[in-house]
């Protein structure tokens, strides 16, 4: 086994994969954020429709699919890979230290469960959006462009989807509120002058984020 294969199968070659994978994955979330914006355009959807075409169609685009792909596949490989090894080492008895929940807060200890909720709720959300709109002949708006806006609306008609959308941005945020900070610790980027801030720019992209994509499908449901 040569010293790559051995650095990136140790703990703290899977945590480096993690934390670079997980900071990539957050700035697909702002690209993602911003483009679901257009949905709140009183335009019936012209705007986020050209959107979803442009993202869907331009060789670019499309080809940085495969580098998001390969990000999602790391990241989730590596998070399974560690919590697998961590249980291992408690030999399979989960937190058993006394007191533990005075070191730690829920959400670090809870980073496999949540980000098994997201991992959930992507795979739906994927097969309702992405799906459809690769595989199946999708009606097109006045402008020529496939007619994702409707699709919104339907799949925000349902209120098990909703449930399930919120429930999910829940899981993200507590589930970025741990990463987004020691993701940075990870890499070495840590300094008692400069961790404060880290730790609360951490917050505030987790709850304002979350927030705006749980925002979607309430607002599309009640009242549109």
């Amino acid at each position: 086994m040569s010293w790559i294969s051995k650095t990136f199968s140790s703990s703290i070659g899977r945590k480096i994969i993690m934390a670079v994978t997980g900071l990539f994955l957050c700035s697909f979330l702002v690209v993602h954020l911003v483009g679901n914006l257009q949905l709140f355009k009183a335009d019936n959807g012209v705007a986020f429709n050209a959107y979803s075409e442009f993202m869907g169609h331009n060789p670019l685009i499309r080809a940085l699919e495969i580098v998001l792909v390969l990000g999602f596949g790391f990241h989730i490989y590596e998070g399974l890979a560690l919590a697998a090894k961590n249980r291992a080492a408690r030999g399979g008895q989960g937190y058993v230290s006394d007191h533990i929940e005075q070191n730690s807060s829920w959400h670090s200890r809870s980073m496999a469960m949540l980000g098994s909720i997201v991992l959930f709720f992507l795979v739906v959300h994927l097969y309702n959006f992405f799906g459809s709109l690769r595989f199946t002949d999708v009606p097109r708006d006045a402008n020529g462009n496939e007619d994702a806006y409707t699709l919104v609306l339907e799949a925000f008609k349902n209120p098990l989807y909703v449930v399930l959308y919120v429930v999910a941005q829940f899981a993200l945020l507590y589930h970025l509120l741990h990463g987004f900070s020691s993701a940075f610790q990870t890499l070495g980027l840590t300094h008692r002058k400069y961790t404060p801030a880290i730790k609360l720019v951490g917050y505030a992209f987790s709850i304002i984020v979350c927030a705006a994509f749980a925002a979607m499908p309430v607002y599309f449901y009640f009242f549109k």
